[in-house]
């Protein structure tokens, strides 16, 4: 096979692999250690001369770690020095010492005990912020800690990818390496920090004179290898290099810039280093030793779950979150490939062990996390009282009011929300799960309790049954849609607005029960649109007329608004949009709209919502059936006695 033949194979398995993983919601690692698992020479052997490929790959590292350089920041580090120099740094140092007791207990050497606990101590940097992220628990206290470990663990690797190499060595040997290396390590590292910072500004104030977003890629590139290749000049490996670069940068103007630039490059690349992880796994030695695994798996998430649990809970954090912090963090980490890839004194027999412990381990943390809340909920007591709780406090906040806004997610676009529903005079209350943004809101005045909006005891607490609306201001579908369920089994003629970034989610809103979808990219369009049009000498009328027009066609049910059933003045003569909901039992059921004859009576039928699939303007010939929100057009008076009509199945009027 030759290399154009490799090549289109290896990207073709890489591409089918990393695809089939995301579908499942699995981390293209494992898809990458897929591949390069089938491809390697103990499984098809189609890749027979692969150090071409780990040459290369060795570069997904460096770039791995630039990233890591990149995002360092002294600031943050300081901000968070009890969470990442406390639970952090007790995380790895004790992780390692146990592992390395149980390895002397087990016969083995200390040095591979070491080694072998430096890799197990390493958590998916990768796989856990981006659970975090998509389950909205950044800002909840475990979240806070468990990032301020991976930050650590991210921090470690530095001093590890320094120590590994030299446990092959004797001991003195070793130590007189280690010194050396350390000596070299601060003395190349305050060189490069010490005259780079302002050598990096400049430079790269150079480089963008030119304007050439190619020349600023080549720029990124080439500082990065370069300040690897001096850090392998002095001894160090490429990887420390890479960091230093990626913490210099971070402190210049560029950073973003440069984040963008070389991202495809470190995806790239880190996936071809994840292949060649992949190749070493021996399917022959995993199959005659697949209890060592299972045993060791099972070790590595007791033992590091422990440790996380003791140190959180001495560190002051509460039973359930210190179960949390356990539970996220429990399993291994691409970092830990990284290391033992330096560690080359552990035996094949005992690397093929812990490279598949490594392997299973990210390939079952996204299903613990899944089960997290279920587990802490069964077996910390205290969480039923904490969670009480803070229903209750709820509850005491909302108590009063009546006929009011429920506003899931206090952000910027709910904070604006909310002061703009206070300048008319309207109640809301707000639900946030950051807990700083709500402290910073209540110091201002503004009614926004700390609560999950998904969970539908916190919906109940905020006065669901006596709300007018619910806005979802959250850009998040999933979150959206546990909530739509909610107020659809509890309330499913109460009208709810949801918020989406794009068009692509609004058939997705729609059909979990959103009366209506607000886009951001639509309404970004439209005052692009508006302001572009003025500039180009379009009178000022035609473009709020044509805004107008657009805003009617796509949000249908937004040309009146919505008000809760309650009894309204024949003076009041505004048309406006009214829910009405049809009850088991309602005459109406099984006659069709032209039976019913809404238009006699003044209103229109904007629309019919059933089982939460909506249909807007819908035809003469539709039926009622029970359980629908029929949505009417109309003036008060119209309105109440076309109700009266649809829930009691009152005749029409003889002329």
């Amino acid at each position: 096979m030759n290399t154009l033949q490799l090549t289109l194979m290896l990207l073709g398995a890489s591409v089918l692999a990393v695809v089939l993983f995301r579908r499942v919601n699995l981390p293209p690692v494992l898809g990458y250690l897929l591949v390069g698992s089938l491809i390697g020479p103990h499984a098809f052997n189609f890749m027979r001369n692969a150090t071409d490929a780990q040459s290369l790959a060795e570069f997904g590292v460096v770039f791995l770690m630039f990233s890591i350089g990149l995002e360092f920041s002294l600031p943050r580090l300081y901000a968070m020095k009890r969470i990442v120099f406390g639970l952090g740094l007790l995380q790895v140092a004790i992780t390692m010492f146990v592992v390395m007791g149980i390895a002397l207990a087990c016969g083995y050497s200390w040095q591979l005990g070491l080694a072998i606990g430096g890799v197990f101590a390493m958590s998916s940097t990768a796989v856990i912020s981006k659970l975090l992220t998509e389950r909205l628990e950044l800002d909840a206290p475990h979240g806070r800690d468990i990032i301020g470990v991976l930050l650590f663990q991210d921090l470690a690797v530095v001093p590890l990818l320094i120590l590994l190499p030299s446990l092959s060595r004797p001991l003195n040997e070793m130590a007189l390496e280690m010194g050396i290396a350390l000596g070299k390590a601060v003395l190349v590292l305050s060189l490069i920090l010490f005259f780079g910072q302002r050598l990096m500004k400049n430079w790269f104030h150079f480089v963008a004179r030119a304007r050439s977003s190619e020349i600023f890629a080549l720029n990124v590139i080439l500082i990065t290898l370069f300040l690897a290749y001096i850090t392998e000049l002095a001894g160090l490996s490429l990887a420390l290099g890479a960091f230093v670069a990626g913490m210099l940068i971070s402190e210049t103007e560029y950073k973003l810039t440069v984040e963008e630039d070389i991202k495809p490059f470190r995806d790239v690349l880190m996936g071809l280093f994840f292949v060649t992880i992949g190749m070493k796994l021996d399917m022959p030695i995993l199959l005659q030793n697949w209890w060592a695994v299972l045993l060791t798996l099972a070790g590595l998430l007791v033992i590091k779950a422990f440790v996380v649990w003791m140190v959180a809970k001495r560190m002051g954090a509460s039973p359930g979150n210190s179960v949390r912090d356990a539970l996220w963090l429990c399993a291994g980490g691409e970092f830990g490939f990284v290391l033992l890839g330096e560690a080359g004194h552990i035996p094949p027999q005992v690397g093929q062990v812990v490279l598949s412990t490594l392997v299973l381990s990210m390939l079952i943390a996204p299903f613990i996390v899944q089960y997290c809340e279920r587990l802490v909920t069964r077996f910390i007591g205290s969480e039923w009282l904490l969670k009480s709780m803070q229903i209750t406090q709820v509850a005491a906040r909302s108590m009063a009011t009546e006929r009011h806004a429920i506003i899931c997610g206090f952000g910027r676009c709910g904070r604006f929300l909310g002061r703009f529903l206070a300048q008319e005079g309207v109640a809301y209350m707000a639900m946030d799960l950051n807990p700083e943004r709500v402290r910073e809101a209540v110091a201002e005045g503004e009614s926004v309790v700390f609560a999950d909006a998904t969970r539908r005891e916190s919906l109940m607490a905020a006065g669901l049954q006596r709300a007018s609306v619910i806005i979802i201001s959250m850009n998040d579908p999933r979150s959206a849609e546990k909530i739509l369920t909610h107020v659809r089994n509890s309330r499913p003629e109460l009208p709810v607005v949801a918020r989406s970034a794009d068009e692509r989610e609004f058939e997705r809103l729609s059909k979990a029960g959103a009366t209506e979808v607000v886009s951001e990219s639509l309404e970004a369009s439209l005052m692009l649109a508006s302001h572009a049009l003025v500039l180009m000498g379009l009178p000022m009328n035609r473009v709020l007329r044509r805004v107008r027009e657009t805003r009617s066609e796509r949000y249908q049910l937004l040309r009146g608004f919505f008000y809760s059933p309650v009894e309204y003045g024949e003076t009041d003569l505004q048309p406006r949009l009214y829910s009405v909901w049809i009850g088991p039992g309602s005459v109406s059921i099984g006659r069709s709209l032209e039976e019913l004859n809404m238009e006699e009576l003044g209103c229109e039928v904007r629309a019919i919502q059933r089982r939460g699939i909506k249909s807007v303007q819908p035809t003469p010939a539709a039926q009622v059936k029970a359980g629908d929100v029929i949505v009417l057009l109309g003036v008060p008076a119209s309105l109440a006695a076309a109700e009266q009509r649809l829930r009691s199945g009152v005749q029409k009027t003889e002329d």
